[in-house]
């Protein structure tokens, strides 16, 4: 059976992964396309499945759930444009993040016996105190395009990180810089210009780009598992990186 899910354009990256499901996801757009309401824009070839519509027009559609993946969603937009009706129908709340304020005593602000949690990873589900909401561990999925493994004929390493001059340390931006006085590394992503880096690869050539590279360096210290990692996996790419949060569990020393 197939779905209407409405959700919100949060992290491109995900939502083109997750449109490979078989449902119609819908996504709401406004003027200028602020955080959320972006549909389908970027550089990223959107599937069929992934359809825009006004934001002021939610209200006279049909959803059969709501897929929430940010607090600005849960607290702000489903009542800027959905009715009481459409907010009592299932709803799921994709947490992409491990929790900030502690990493063991944070209670999940959505905490619904209703909503369903979905965690990104099982460190991030052992980690939150996800309170009433009942939890599931879905794990990233990728898409390999055709043609595409690692070659590694370049004689460095690529890091992929977004935002890594102001996410700081949470990101490894200490050590990346660290490491690379010793190795050479590339840095691709948001703002990787700012520190030295090529600037933005467009996300449908990035598996190409990277492939090249003798290595993939990972330097975050406490995210998630990165779709970066997992795309440079799935194209049996070496991987070094910390071994924190997610990462022991996927990267096995020796392959």
């Amino acid at each position: 059976m197939s779905y209407r899910v409405l959700t919100w354009h949060v992290h491109g990256n995900y939502l083109y992964y997750l449109c490979s499901a078989p449902h119609t996801f819908l996504v709401p757009t406004k003027p200028g396309h602020p955080e959320g309401y972006g549909g389908r824009t970027g550089h990223l070839p959107w599937p069929g499945n992934l359809e825009e519509f006004p934001a002021e027009t939610a209200n006279d559609m049909d959803f059969d759930c709501i897929l929430y993946q940010s607090m600005t969603n849960w607290d702000i937009d489903q009542y800027d444009i959905l009715t009481a009706e459409q907010r009592s129908l299932p709803r799921i709340y994709v947490e992409h993040d491990p929790p900030r304020q502690t990493p063991t005593d944070t209670r999940h602000p959505v905490d619904d016996p209703d909503t369903l949690l979905v965690h990104v990873t099982a460190f991030n589900d052992l980690m939150w105190d996800s309170g009433a909401s009942p939890t599931q561990v879905i794990d990233h999925g990728v898409k390999v395009p055709p043609g595409v493994a690692y070659s590694g004929e370049l004689d460095r390493g690529i890091a992929v990180v977004n935002g890594m001059g102001w996410r700081g340390r949470r990101v490894g931006r200490d050590i990346f810089e660290r490491v690379r006085e010793h190795v050479p590394i590339d840095l691709v992503g948001m703002g990787s210009k700012e520190l030295g880096g090529l600037g933005e690869i467009p996300n449908h050539e990035l598996h190409a780009f990277v492939s090249r590279y003798r290595f993939f360096f990972n330097p975050i210290r406490y995210t998630s598992l990165g779709l970066a990692v997992c795309e440079a996996l799935s194209i049996g790419m070496p991987i070094i990186g910390l071994a924190t949060t997610e990462m022991p569990t996927v990267v096995e020393n020796g392959v």
